[in-house]
């Protein structure tokens, strides 16, 4: 992946393989397989909808720690809590065999992604990510404006 850095230098970035028994899933798209966040492999590759335009994603990168006690649980009630969101659409997550896990969160307006961030015990749980789960993370949002998808019949 290049990227062009604000100086305007040109950075190239090793872009992970991503393989077939990677877990991906999404809420709202088919048949569950305990949510977008749960470890069920068996859960088939199938990206959330193309949504109409404008809506809002956060994207969500983590490099998860050796600690993890807890975290298969709040993981589970946080998916819980961002359903019942006005204006949630839904989730597609993705993780590399080497750890590096994406999860893409969508939301209809900046509202719907506001109460997301300002729900009390999601805070709770990003505080504790911070001191116990996760090694790093990044969280990008922007506006989406344009989407388009396909599937083969």
């Amino acid at each position: 992946m290049q990227h062009q850095t604000p100086s305007g230098t040109s950075v190239m970035y090793p872009v992970p393989h991503v393989s077939a028994r990677c877990r991906r899933w999404s809420i709202g798209c088919g048949p569950s397989y305990g949510g977008a966040m749960s470890d069920h492999s068996e859960a088939p590759a199938a990206p959330v909808e193309a949504y109409e335009p404008p809506y809002y994603v956060a994207v969500f990168t983590t490099v998860r720690s050796q600690e993890q006690s807890g975290y298969s649980e709040t993981n589970a009630r946080m998916e819980e809590l961002v359903r019942d969101v006005p204006g949630f659409l839904g989730m597609d997550h993705a993780q590399t065999p080497g750890g590096l896990g994406i999860t893409v969160g969508y939301f209809r307006d900046a509202d719907a992604l506001t109460e997301w961030r300002n729900n009390a015990e999601h805070r709770a749980a990003q505080k504790r990510g911070r001191a116990e789960w996760y090694e790093s993370y990044t969280l990008h949002v922007a506006k989406v404006e344009r989407s388009h998808g396909f599937r083969r019949a």
